[in-house]
């Protein structure tokens, strides 16, 4: 008896069935993820903030950019903007839009930029907020760095892995700010 390719097609998909099932249930089970919205998926934008003029009643003075950090700053999600301020020391804030790795310890940069870090610690300031801070010292110069996150409804966080985790699970709300703060010692 001459088989058709009615038949054989018939017969080909008897024998894939298994296959076809399997592909099915996986992308059956694929489905929920791709109708959940991405981590990635930026929110809408919310209205650009000024930068604040002052911080602890010191003007801030504008420092430019240099190339490296515009670079990190065209991907980075939100702005960052550097200060100098009247007793020397610097003000770095960025204003952060979503849980993001890409905000991580100042302790991270500044021993990838060749600092020795050393003395890390939390400490609270004269209004009782508290800051991670530590010392660095390359090539005889030595500061003293802190650092804090605070977000929209004013939750501070000293660690940026507990603060990754609270913002991607909703425990925090943005948009966020990163304060970090420079003083030569």
């Amino acid at each position: 008896m001459k088989r058709t390719w009615m038949t054989r097609l018939r017969d080909g998909a008897a024998e894939q069935w298994p296959f076809a099932l399997l592909a099915l249930v996986l992308w059956c089970a694929m489905l929920p993820l791709a109708l959940t919205p991405s981590a990635k998926a930026q929110p809408a934008a919310a209205p650009a903030i000024e930068w604040p003029a002052e911080w602890r009643g010191q003007a801030l003075q504008p420092l430019a950019s240099s190339a490296v950090e515009r670079r990190f700053a065209a991907r980075f999600p939100g702005r960052i903007a550097r200060f100098a301020l009247a007793d020397q020391s610097e003000l770095v804030l960025r204003e952060v839009t979503r849980p993001t790795r890409m905000l991580h310890p100042a302790a991270d940069c500044w021993r990838g930029i060749g600092w020795q870090v050393r003395a890390a610690r939390l400490v609270r300031d004269d209004s009782a907020a508290l800051w991670r801070c530590f010392e660095a010292e390359r090539d005889g110069e030595r500061v003293r760095v802190c650092e804090r996150i605070v977000d929209a409804q004013g939750q501070a966080f000293t660690d940026t892995s507990a603060w990754f985790w609270a913002a991607s699970l909703g425990r925090s709300q943005g948009p966020w700010q990163a304060i970090t703060h420079v003083e030569g010692l």
